[in-house]
């Protein structure tokens, strides 16, 4: 009995003793994860690029439509039924080409009875000269023929050369009407297509038969703000444009698909004035429109879309940088720029021209040899801290290397030393007892 109280209270103490190496050890657990220091993450990998200064020409850019400089509806001049139709549609022709033939018959016929009659004219005329000669060496016997015959015979002369000429005229008419009957284009150019076929009755100066457009040269009609001729006419007077070739000003232009502005022409008209309800001025370009020298057909065709470029005043120095690295904060740009000690700083900039290659014309808020962040601008902002990865301001058409990809996951977070040890896990109630007296203890409750 007693031996079996004295098993009970060691057991008891047994029971005490884990809950106080227990608690101790939990204590001592919750202090050191207290007292451990949080190692702060590296600054993030930006790439970043220096400002690119180089000459440049200012211009701006406008749309636009081509229009030919002859556009001629070809009608007939006579009535008449069409019994020809020897020009081949959408084909280019030359001026003089045969394109409609009217049934000539009706003015043939009426051209040699006009011929006909002239000749009789003729004929009286020569018999009034002959009557007025005879009479007139007739005259010359004293008595032989009166003073009024001989006036008479004048008369008679004069009579039948106003008959002649007046038919002549009319001879002409006929003639003319005779050659209406062949429609010819009056025009190198393009020709349209059959508006009508053989068969078909047409009236003079009233039907359309076809119509055909000039190509080379061509036009490009624009339309230009005010702001901007106002600066362009600036410009000509300071003598910031140059003007060559009897005074023209260059321009240049691009066509759908293509990169740039490969075509260059001269400005050769600008309207007399401004159209109040848009603001703008209506000017004109010319372009040549030959045949390649490698191809067989024209590039530019009447009504195309097109964009023209109009440069304004001479080269000079720009700031660029690539049109990425601008950002947009409610109509207002920034970059973002690399302090001296590779901070971030947030700056307002005034942007100019879209340069060819993809760089953007800053005109205020850089200064010389500064560099801006080019990729990954959404992961910082003002007096952020970050490592600079410097690459040159790429363009367009430069493949990024891999090292300048921005990172997309944070950094990771410096491995906790060996010695510490994780919120999560739980103590061994035994540690710092050895592990002999631990099994004994145990051996005992039980």
């Amino acid at each position: 009995m007693l031996k079996f109280e004295s098993t009970g209270n060691i057991s008891v103490s047994n029971r005490l003793w884990c809950g106080f190496v227990f608690f101790v050890a939990t204590t001592s657990f919750g202090c050191a994860r207290k007292n451990r220091e949080v190692v702060a993450p590296p600054p993030p990998a930006i790439p970043v690029s220096q400002i690119v200064e180089r000459d440049i020409t200012d211009f701006v850019d406008f749309t636009g439509r081509t229009e030919a400089i002859n556009l001629v509806d070809i009608r007939p001049r006579v009535t008449g039924y069409i019994v020809k139709l020897p020009f081949r549609e959408g084909s280019e022709v030359k001026k003089g080409d045969l394109l409609f033939e009217i049934d000539p018959r009706p003015y043939q016929a009426q051209f040699d009875q006009a011929e006909g009659q002239l000749r009789l004219y003729e004929a009286q005329l020569k018999l009034a000269r002959v009557t007025l000669k005879r009479d007139q060496n007739i005259a010359k016997t004293p008595g032989a023929i009166s003073q009024q015959q001989i006036d008479q015979d004048e008369v008679a002369v004069e009579e039948a050369e106003a008959r002649l000429k007046a038919f002549q005229a009319s001879l002409e008419v006929y003639k003319l009407n005779l050659e209406f009957t062949q429609v010819k284009s009056p025009i190198d150019g393009h020709v349209s297509r059959y508006y009508l076929t053989i068969g078909n009755l047409v009236n003079q100066d009233q039907t359309l038969l076809t119509t055909v457009v000039s190509l080379d040269p061509i036009y490009a009609y624009f339309d230009v703000d005010e702001p901007t001729i106002l600066r362009i006419r600036k410009a000509i007077n300071e003598g910031q444009i140059r003007l060559y070739k009897e005074g023209t000003i260059p321009v240049y232009m691009g066509l759908q698909g293509e990169d740039g502005f490969q075509h260059q022409g001269t400005l050769n008209f600008v309207n007399n004035q401004v159209n109040p309800a848009t603001g703008s001025i209506l000017v004109r370009g010319i372009f040549p429109n030959a045949v390649p020298a490698t191809g067989t057909t024209r590039l530019l065709s009447p009504g195309m879309f097109v964009r023209v470029r109009l440069p304004i005043g001479q080269p000079h120095s720009a700031m660029l940088v690539i049109d990425r690295a601008i950002g947009s904060d409610q109509g207002l740009k920034y970059v973002y720029v690399l302090t001296d000690d590779n901070k971030i700083e947030y700056r307002r900039v005034t942007t100019g021209a879209l340069q060819p290659d993809g760089l953007r014309v800053i005109t205020a808020g850089l200064k010389s040899k500064e560099s801006v962040v080019v990729g990954g601008l959404q992961l910082v902002h003002p007096k952020m801290e970050v490592k600079p990865d410097r690459t040159p301001m790429p363009s367009l058409g430069q493949q990024d290397d891999d090292k300048n990809a921005v990172p997309t996951t944070p950094p990771k977070t410096a491995t906790p030393p060996a010695n510490s040890h994780d919120g999560n896990a739980k103590p061994d109630v035994d540690e710092g007892k050895p592990k002999a007296e631990s099994r004994e203890i145990k051996a005992k409750a039980e």
